[in-house]
């Protein structure tokens, strides 16, 4: 339990903020608790989610300005947060020392945990600052992760979920699932086009974000299946004129492919000034090429949409074929997926459903957002359907032979510090068990796949709605999926 005069502090500063119930469990003290900057820090916190729960706009924003906790940007990205923040509770300390301090929290729209890190000022007088809110697979102390459900009361449950969640305008999209290629479930929600009143249906195309990194890599495994590519040589061996040889050289395919390379994002300022004209993949690189690297490849992870374009101009370049040309080729035409692509933004595609991004009085088209077209780092468009296909294809080695399948999912580099960089397309879900998949997301667009392995389930959930619209659902349903 949280001492007793920490127990009070909470309930006194922030009634409903932070939860005893057995959703947060019941978390010991942690190391540093009792420290005056934790208290403050915790009081803080607490009183800043209540405020994001109950307050109105104005409210809001008055409290930021005055008390903290110290945030990026201006008011217009503070109400972002708080409406990405809104329902969270806040269930302990998780470890704290005069610097910083991490709390376990609860979000129940994502049906997931996470930690809170705050930064502490270097004199009382300084306001604290709030760092990022991760998600965790772990729980706290005392919390019971969710029931398991069988099948037909895991559908019910999901389909109860997202009419819920439809109804408090919080999921527009659609939701599909499967077990060893018989589907369970297709059901779609909301509106494709909130102007024109047109619904979401089955065969609406929904823009998918990062998801579209699962056909890149699927490329790349194509290509090495057949002698062409080494995972292991660097990637100048490929691209022979790329701009800095110190990437060509010391950057091999199995870097991009785990993250593990240190090229960098393509978004921020160059990529804003640029936006109009980055129409493929060797637009990226003429932008991108000659920037150095951001750490020793190999001596750790960061997420890198550029090493993804990097991807997909080797398969360019090994095969001969655009990506696009060669996606279509090899992976959309063998597998029956005629409802998926990366046309542009200016292509009239009457099936591809409308972004928006933001919520309530503040929901707007996310035009101004979306990239010109999809790349290999994502950003394309599809269906539920056409991801269930995708799946069956693959995990019927129609796409990949078994052996290259297996190293794709087992596959990855053991990073400088000893950690192990998987290739990115996949993972394990705690309680769940391995899975094959991805997710994405960008204002106005926000997906997930995840296909379990031992039990042969899939789950795919696609929304026009800002990230954690399709998480809330997808993740709802995995978490409740028996492992075996």
């Amino acid at each position: 339990m949280l001492s007793l005069a920490l127990t009070m502090l909470l309930a006194a500063a922030s009634p409903g903020s932070f939860s005893e119930s057995t959703v947060c469990g019941q978390v010991p003290p942690a190391e540093g608790s009792q420290l005056p900057s934790t208290v403050t820090a915790v009081r803080l916190a607490g009183d800043w989610i209540n405020v994001i729960n109950t307050a109105d706009d104005a409210t809001y924003v008055r409290f930021v300005r005055d008390r903290g906790p110290v945030l990026r940007d201006g008011p217009e990205r503070w109400l972002e947060l708080r409406d990405n923040l809104r329902g969270i509770q806040l269930c302990g300390v998780k470890s704290a020392d005069a610097g910083s301090v991490q709390l376990w929290s609860y979000d129940p729209n994502w049906d997931s945990y996470g930690i809170m890190h705050l930064k502490l000022g270097a004199t009382p007088a300084d306001k604290i600052e709030f760092v990022f809110l991760g998600g965790s697979e772990d729980v706290p102390p005392g919390a019971a992760r969710p029931a398991k459900l069988a099948l037909p009361m895991l559908i019910k449950a999901v389909e109860t979920r997202a009419a819920s969640r439809t109804a408090k305008d919080q999921f527009s999209g659609a939701i599909l699932l499967a077990q060893n290629g018989r589907v369970l479930l297709q059901k779609a929600y909301g509106l494709a086009d909130r102007e024109n009143r047109k619904p979401n249906t089955l065969d609406t195309q929904f823009r998918f974000g990062s998801m579209g990194k699962m056909f890149t890599a699927i490329a790349i495994m194509q290509l090495a299946q057949d002698g062409k590519i080494d995972l292991e040589a660097p990637i100048g061996r490929y691209l022979a004129d790329y701009p800095n040889q110190d990437v060509a050289t010391k950057v091999t395919v199995g870097n991009l492919l785990t993250h593990t390379g240190g090229t960098g994002d393509i978004f921020g300022p160059e990529f804003d000034a640029h936006k109009a004209s980055l129409r493929s993949t060797k637009d990226y690189v003429d932008l991108y090429g000659a920037r150095a690297l951001d750490f020793a490849p190999g001596s750790r992870s960061s997420y890198s949409n550029y090493g993804f374009i990097l991807l997909g101009r080797i398969v360019e370049e090994v095969s001969g074929l655009s990506y696009d040309a060669y996606i279509q080729r090899k992976i959309f035409d063998p597998v029956g997926m005629a409802s998926t692509g990366n046309q542009p933004e200016r292509a009239v595609l009457s099936r591809r459903a409308v972004s928006y991004m933001g919520s309530g009085a503040r929901l707007k088209r996310a035009d101004e957002t979306l990239p010109l077209n999809g790349t290999a780092a994502g950003g394309g468009y599809s269906t539920v359907g056409d991801f269930n296909r995708f799946v069956n294809g693959l995990t019927s080695h129609r796409l990949l032979r078994s052996d290259t399948l297996q190293k794709l999912i087992d596959g990855g580099i053991r990073t400088k510090n000893g950690q192990f960089a998987p290739f990115d397309f996949g993972g394990s879900m705690a309680g769940t068990g391995r899975f094959i998949g991805h997710g994405g997301g960008a204002p106005g667009m926000s997906g997930s796949l995840h296909h379990f392995l031992k039990r042969g389930v899939t789950v795919i959930v696609l929304a026009n709605r800002d990230p954690g619209a399709a998480e809330s659902i997808a993740l709802f349903a995995a978490h409740r999926l028996p492992a075996d």
